[in-house]
């Protein structure tokens, strides 16, 4: 488990709030799997939130099946993010996140994200009406949270400091991405360095991020930086069980043993791309847009499931939701007769199939 303040986590496995990609089904897709403790949306601008902004409306869309649901907002000194943080414990947020690391020019440059890393005074200030926004309209009901980088550059490594201040101010939990902003995603996660932004709290929680990609790298981060969770971002995309799979490592203890862990079988994996389209089917704002997620996220699929070109190119030239279904059932039904193959000749003696 994990505890953020008054929220209490069933895991200390996080799913990012990946730009572009964690949209409501797919967080629910990911919860399904297993071993989610919590999921936030895509990362919100306080000023469209205010404003009625369609897209964002949709972004921040959340229901009973995606619970507990974190809200992360950017914004800088300037926009109005208490305002938008009090609308989001409105809309069923359960934690607020304050987007102090991402590296996009729009965001960075402009709006917020790491552009928060250069000012750490500022950030202090707006940070304290935030925490104190949500104090009041929740009545102490929702953490207050924030999601930094290690600095801007390998100059400025602000990311220490600012999570011991942060805490002094009523920030319940800190997320620490290990790469630099000027890195943007190139490069490797410096794990060593969240250790010291470990190192520098008094007692709230400091979740790793960066590099995971595997169950096993959970395992390896928390050990070596002594973090109280990992938040799994792109990792997540190809593999959304990895969440049960690195729960049941950390279940297993000191010693774990990787062979004992859940290993999706290949009709496991049809089966998860129908549940969604499914998913997309009830919660995709339109048609068009689930077509084109879903035409994306196959190339993602794709990279565990061995040559499947021709289910990809299915998917890819659907012009229907129909036909999507259409395409993975016949896989699904393909690999069904492979696997009660596999099982009548495992069944009388066969050694191994492969």
């Amino acid at each position: 488990m994990l505890q953020i303040g008054p929220l209490l986590l069933d895991s200390p496995l996080l799913l990012a709030p990946i730009a572009g990609h964690c949209d409501l089904s797919f967080r629910i897709l990911c919860r399904e799997q297993g071993g989610v403790g919590l999921a936030s949306t895509d990362l919100l601008n306080s000023r469209a939130i205010l404003n009625g902004s369609a897209k964002t409306l949709e972004l921040a869309a959340t229901n009973d099946l995606d619970n507990p649901c974190g809200m992360q907002l950017y914004g800088n000194y300037e926009d109005p993010l208490p305002e938008a943080a009090c609308w989001a414990i409105d809309h069923g947020a359960k934690l607020i996140d304050i987007n102090m690391g991402c590296p996009v020019d729009k965001v960075a440059k402009k709006h917020g994200g790491s552009l928060l890393l250069r000012d750490c005074p500022s950030t202090m200030r707006l940070t304290e009406r935030i925490v104190e926004a949500v104090r009041k309209h929740s009545g102490g009901r929702i953490p207050v949270t924030a999601k930094m980088r290690l600095g801007w550059d390998r100059e400025h490594f602000v990311a220490p400091i600012l999570a011991r201040d942060l805490e002094s101010i009523g920030i319940q939990a800190v997320t620490v991405h290990g790469r630099w902003t000027v890195q943007f995603f190139s490069g490797k996660a410096d794990w060593e360095r969240i250790g010291e932004v470990v190192a520098a709290v008094k007692s709230i929680p400091v979740i790793g991020n960066g590099d995971v990609t595997e169950p096993q790298h959970v395992i390896d981060l928390m050990r070596l930086t002594n973090c109280a969770g990992v938040m799994i971002g792109r990792g997540a995309l190809r593999t959304p069980w990895i969440f049960r799979q690195a729960l049941e490592l950390l279940q297993m203890g000191d010693n774990p043993i990787p062979e004992r862990v859940f290993a999706p079988s290949f009709l496991y994996k049809c089966q998860m791309i129908r549940r969604h389209i499914d998913l997309l089917t009830q919660f995709a704002p339109s048609e068009r847009h689930a077509l084109h997620t879903m035409r994306s996220r196959i190339a993602w699929y794709s990279k565990t499931m061995g040559p499947i070109k021709p289910l990809k190119e299915a998917i890819r030239t659907a012009l229907s939701l129909a036909e999507m279904v259409s395409a993975i059932d016949s896989w699904i039904e393909m690999a069904s007769e492979d696997q009660e193959i596999r099982h009548k000749v495992v069944g009388v003696g066969a050694e191994f199939l492969g």
